[in-house]
Order: structure tokens, then sequence, then C-alpha cells
């Protein structure tokens, strides 16, 4: 009786244990903060929040979808605080990096390389980090605001890592990412979430995202990892193939709207894998491909003429 007793608790263990890997969360965050220009603050605050963050984005459930603890997204948030702007409040620049597994390779393609110069936010040590999709703004703006700029940014991950496996995969999280900033905190020194504050910011990325002259982008990340990426290590060929398609999909997009947010940020993650791709490609291709690169992302054109 006993011996069938401690078999019923060791399956019961062996059931959470699974349990638990099946519904790990999303993320798999490397969080820095780096404080080096803040003068007369205790160290220690920043190592707290260094931790806090962490533990903010690595604990959280965001989707409802069960993943292994093999298919967390890894990704980089490096949050560089530049200054003080009052009493436990910072200003900072974040940068993000999410990166995504190419099938039977150990190599790992970019998603997201990108960095956000509008971060202001309150911190006092150990105080709990909080986040309500329903509830965005939370009891105190310069506070809630960190918060919301990391949510905000893990959906736009979310998004274009299930846009990369499946079409269209990503539309819920790009309009998680919108909710959070129609939502957004507000006050004089938070800024990013708005149209009329710049071209470059939080509120022009999830517009693209989510616009409809921008269509065709969902299936550039669609093609060009699953099509393209995903196939090369079985046909290399067939794979770079695939990403001059999509390289004629975003120059139809270039000639619509030039200059877009979503195409630089595309670019920013993407621009040295797109050199190497075609490097050594056919002469021809190699050719064309340079062409449409150089006239599409501009700043990296001497980069791309190098392959011809």
């Amino acid at each position: 009786m006993r011996n069938c007793f401690r078999f019923a608790l060791l399956l019961a263990g062996i059931f959470v244990f699974m349990a638990n890997c099946l519904q790990a969360q999303e993320i798999r965050a490397n969080v820095t903060v780096v404080a080096n220009q803040v003068q007369g603050v205790d160290r220690k605050v920043f190592t707290t929040l260094q931790t806090a963050l962490r533990e903010f984005l690595n604990n959280r459930h965001w989707t409802d979808d069960a993943f292994t603890p093999a298919e967390r997204i890894e990704c980089n948030f490096l949050l560089n605080i530049t200054g003080a702007i009052g009493e436990n409040m910072y200003k900072a620049s974040l940068t993000i990096q999410a990166t995504r597994p190419v099938f039977n390779s150990s190599y790992v393609t970019s998603l997201l390389n990108t960095q956000d110069n509008n971060v202001a936010f309150r911190y006092v040590e150990f105080q709990q980090l909080e986040f309500s999709d329903t509830r965005v703004v939370g009891n105190d703006p310069m506070a809630s605001n960190l918060t919301a700029i990391m949510a905000y940014y893990v959906n736009i991950i979310l998004g274009l890592d299930y846009d990369s496996f499946s079409p269209r995969g990503g539309d819920a999280y790009f309009k998680k990412a919108l909710n959070i900033v129609n939502n957004a905190p507000d006050g004089k020194d938070i800024s990013g979430w708005k149209a009329y504050e710049g071209n470059r910011n939080r509120y022009w990325l999830q517009d693209n995202l989510l616009n409809a002259k921008f269509l065709n982008f969902h299936d550039v990340m669609y093609q060009y990892h699953r099509n393209g990426l995903d196939v090369m290590y079985e046909d290399v060929n067939r794979g770079r193939a695939s990403i001059m398609n999509c390289l004629n999909l975003l120059y139809a997009i270039h000639q619509d709207i030039p200059n877009s947010m979503l195409m630089q940020t595309f670019y920013s993650a993407k621009a040295d894998e797109l050199q190497k791709i075609f490097s050594k490609a056919m002469p021809q291709e190699k050719m064309r491909a340079a062409e449409l690169l150089a006239q599409m992302d501009v700043p990296n054109a001497q980069k791309y003429q190098q392959m011809k």
C-alpha cells in the first residue's frame, strides 16, 4: 500500500513538472540597467531595479498559449539611465533586441534591434512593478510609464515572432500594443506615445504594424522566415529565392510609403543578415538585391553596394 502511495506521489510530481514546462513563460529576457551617468544615488537602487525588471518580464504570462522552455523568445533589454529629472525620477534610453531560432541549425536571426530614447520613469527601491492591460496608466503615470513601455515592446516582440511562424499570426499582439498606446500614461516628462511627438516613436511603430498600407510586411515576415531562412539548410537557393521575393514586396511598400519607421526597424534587424545571404548569390541576383536594398535602406547603402 505504501509503495502504491509513493508511486502515486511520483506520478503527481511528474504531471506537475510537465504542466509547469508546458506553461513556461514566453519571454526569456536578459535585462541590464546601466546608470553610470547618474550621480548622488545609491547604486543598489539600480541593481534592485534590474532584478525587478527581469522578474517582471520573465515571470509574467503574456499570452494564453503554452510555451515549452525551449520555445521561449530570447531577448535583451538594456536600460541606460542618463540622468535624474526629479526625486526618484529618471530619464533613459532603452535598447531592445529579440531573436528567433532558424530551423535545423544553430543560427538565430534578429527579429528586433531598436532603441527608444524617450524613456522617463519614477522608481523607488523595492516598489512593485505593476501592469494591467485594462488599466495601463495605473495610479502614478511616471511609475507606470516604465512597465507600459516594457509591456509594449514585449507585445511587439511577440507579434513579430508569431508573424514569422504563421501568416498574420502576430495581429493580436500588435493590437495589444495599440491598446497600450491608446491608454498610455501622460505627463510633462512622458513622451513617445503620441503621433505629434515625432515620426520615429512607439506610436508610429504600432501604427505601421496595423496599417493596411503595410499589409505585405506581414507576408514578408512569414515568407522570409518560414519559406526563406527555415529552408536554407536543405536548399540554399530556394530559401534565397523566397527572400528575394520578400525584397520585391518590401520595395512595393517603399515606393508607396518611403522612409517609414517600420521599414527602418526591419533593416535595423536584418541589414547584416541580408548582406551575408546575397553575398553568395549568383551575380545577377546579387546585383538586383544590392540595388533594391540600397534604395530602401539608405543608411546601409554602402554596405549593400559592396556585394556587387
